[in-house]
């Protein structure tokens, strides 16, 4: 072996020893889109009337208790529905497992879930932060914080600060139009693919062959989430003029919602329910 080569060699493998003692920093404050330090994240439900947001509930809880995620600032809120027709499905009990207090009832009490939600929202706006609001639902909720935010605090560029993400049309039919205009015209208003097509650039969360036997969650408390938003799920799926989830009723599942949660967070490799079940089930 020649001089120059063995000393090639040597270079070579200094490099790389240092590629191992020094990897490249990774941006703590972010993920995806998303400021750890300053940002909130809205998980909004409208639970009505179809039951995937029962098993969108529990997805999002099973990412958030992901050691990636457990610095996110959110809150949920239930009952942010639109003008369409049909029963409410009662998601209390789930919420109340998966969230503990960190939610709003805007079912219950419209008004009272607007003054709640304005006064989380006021601390991350004082924080220099920014709202992103992932709408499983309409635009309604959204319009009557951003009006209360915007008689509150006049100050506040509300275009500049709030960033709303919805993966559906069906949803934007049944908002009220004055209100998916305001919204349209007073925030950074996102629409992605819809989650419940696989390929489309955002992961395909309806599975009708992917059930509860296939998902394999160590979690304990994620596995009590996950049977209680299934057992709820086949309780209320297509009861009363209820809206027919063709997934559920066939023994699987429906998360489809989440991809907007994966949209903010940058999650593009995940591709359907079994990619997600495999990054995030133990």
């Amino acid at each position: 072996m020649s001089v120059r080569i063995f000393v090639f060699i040597l270079v070579v493998i200094h490099g790389l020893l240092l590629s191992v003692k020094n990897p490249p920093e990774i941006d703590a404050k972010s993920i995806g889109k998303f400021n750890v330090e300053k940002d909130l994240l809205l998980a909004q439900f409208d639970c009505k009337t179809d039951v995937d947001d029962l098993h969108t509930v529990a997805a999002f809880s099973t990412l958030m208790s992901q050691p990636t995620f457990s610095n996110v600032n959110f809150h949920a809120v239930t009952g942010t529905y639109g003008i369409q027709d049909g029963l409410y499905v009662p998601p209390n009990t789930l919420f109340e497992l998966a969230f503990d207090n960190e939610w709003t009832d805007a079912h219950q009490n419209f008004d009272a879930a607007i003054k709640n939600v304005t006064a989380i929202v006021e601390k991350t706006l004082s924080n220099q932060g920014t709202i992103w609001i992932a709408e499983a639902g309409q635009s309604n909720f959204t319009a009557a914080l951003v009006k209360a935010v915007q008689v509150k605090f006049p100050e506040i560029n509300t275009k500049n600060k709030f960033h709303v993400v919805q993966h559906s049309e069906w949803n934007e039919s049944v908002t009220a139009p004055e209100s998916l205009n305001f919204v349209k015209n007073n925030v950074t208003y996102h629409k992605i693919p819809d989650g419940n097509e696989v390929g489309n650039g955002t992961p395909g969360f309806q599975s009708a062959d992917f059930g509860e036997s296939r998902m394999n969650i160590k979690n304990q408390r994620l596995a009590d989430i996950w049977k209680l938003a299934i057992t709820l799920g086949n309780k209320y799926n297509g009861k009363d003029g209820r809206y027919n989830n063709k997934a559920v009723a066939a023994g699987g599942l429906d998360f489809s919602d989440l991809s907007e949660v994966c949209w903010i967070f940058g999650l593009n490799d995940i591709k359907d329910t079994a990619s997600f079940f495999e990054q995030y089930s133990k």
